[in-house]
């Protein structure tokens, strides 16, 4: 994304690294969306709507930009751990790709080293990298789960997403309070009931 500076009043200035191309071209459409819902896209609260839209669209969905399996090879290590590794409660945005409705919540991911490990950041940058894109909660599970078996080589990888859906909360059905929750396991996850419970119990537990 081009860098493009930003005049605002009170001599307040601003970088916002998009692509104005781009955002010019996003804008023009949001502009007839809101014409055609019977809004004026030309009154005073409306008139820079478009510009914010579509410069946010683009952050919504920067995943596409970021590689997965780039970010866990910047930094594999060998080492000779062969336990469990955790990283629970990782904060999660998406967009639901029926809807272009927000659906957020936790990942929960594990996996159980072989050759290496991987610095630890890194797992919720690869949960970004496919979160930032237009989903479906199931997908993007697999998502994370393939790129960490594929390129870490682990014994197993687990991974449990809840979720929150706008698109269950706004509209259709309407269940405020409804959560989805999707997982799936590799390897020793797999395989190994009591790994798998072991994972569980570790993602329910608190450990204050």
């Amino acid at each position: 994304m081009k860098k493009k500076k930003s005049a605002e009043p009170n001599n307040y200035s601003k970088i916002d690294q998009y692509n104005p191309d781009l955002t010019e071209h996003i804008a023009g459409k949001i502009k007839s969306i809101i014409s055609g819902i019977g809004e004026d896209p030309l009154r005073e609260g409306l008139l820079k709507t478009p510009e914010r839209a579509a410069k946010a669209l683009q952050f919504l969905t920067h995943g596409y930009d970021l590689d997965p399996a780039a970010i866990i090879r910047s930094a594999m290590f060998k080492e000779k751990y062969h336990q469990m590794v955790v990283v629970k409660d990782i904060e999660l945005y998406s967009l639901c790709e029926h809807h272009l409705l927000p659906f957020f919540g936790k990942a929960h991911v594990a996996y159980i080293p072989d050759k290496y490990i991987v610095g630890l950041s890194k797992i919720p940058r690869v949960v970004d990298a496919f979160s930032r894109r237009l989903q479906v909660q199931e997908r993007l599970t697999t998502d994370i789960l393939n790129c960490i078996q594929d390129t870490l080589a682990p014994l197993g990888v687990a991974v449990v997403i809840e979720a929150k859906h706008l698109c269950m909360v706004m509209r259709g059905v309407q269940k405020q309070n409804s959560v989805a929750t999707t997982s799936a396991f590799t390897g020793e996850f797999m395989e190994d009931e009591k790994t798998r419970a072991e994972f569980m119990r570790l993602i329910s537990a608190s450990l204050t």
